[in-house]
């Protein structure tokens, strides 16, 4: 991956909500249980007041990624 990979960059809320959805999360509380953050975490990425973190985003991309390939 180099540095203009675009699985590297941050991820807005619009974009999380989406990757969200894409992989069957319907509540804040259950993607934070699925990669190990608090819920408030969650929340504050959702609402922009704090950035997701790249790796974090990173493996959202990923996982949505890997799911279309499967089908």
């Amino acid at each position: 991956m180099t540095a203009s990979d675009p699985r590297l960059a941050s991820m807005s809320p619009d974009e999380l909500r989406r990757h969200m959805r894409a992989l069957g999360y319907r509540t804040q509380n259950e993607l934070a249980n699925a990669i190990g953050v608090s819920r408030s975490a969650v929340s504050l990425w959702l609402e922009g007041k704090v950035g997701v973190p790249r790796p974090v985003a990173m493996l959202l991309r990923m996982l949505v990624a890997a799911q279309r390939r499967a089908y």
